[in-house]
């Protein structure tokens, strides 16, 4: 069974940090970029990071710049999103998605994730 999972979401106070998974399994991430997604209440979806299929590539949104690290164990079949500098405009569930081994667009992502919540607030 093809499954993307995403674990690591939760309550945050302003400033802090999370450290998100996407956890494959039916499939190898090693064919393809993975990409974090996140969608607020009444809001469009919006990509937020991206990583290529060896790593070498990587894209942030401007608005987590600095502040969001993607990377990718190939050894666990996982790709990881570092959060820090955390603020209440995060607030979002955050999905991963697969394209075949570039980051190139938001389109062609064929398989995503269920979500997991993440709360930025004091």
């Amino acid at each position: 069974q093809l499954q993307l999972v995403e674990s690591g979401g939760g309550l945050v106070q302003p400033g802090g940090s999370l450290r998100l998974s996407c956890a494959a399994s039916g499939f190898t991430l090693d064919y393809y970029a993975i990409g974090w997604f996140r969608q607020a209440p009444g809001k469009e979806r919006e990509g937020v990071s991206c990583i290529s299929s060896s790593g070498g590539r990587t894209n942030y949104a401007d608005s987590v710049k600095g502040r969001f690290t993607i990377s990718r164990d190939s050894a666990k079949n996982t790709v990881y999103l570092q959060m820090n500098s955390l603020k209440p405009e995060d607030t979002a569930v955050y999905y991963c998605a697969r394209r075949y081994y570039y980051c190139s667009g938001e389109l062609g992502y064929d398989f995503w994730g269920q979500g997991t919540q993440v709360t930025v607030s004091s």
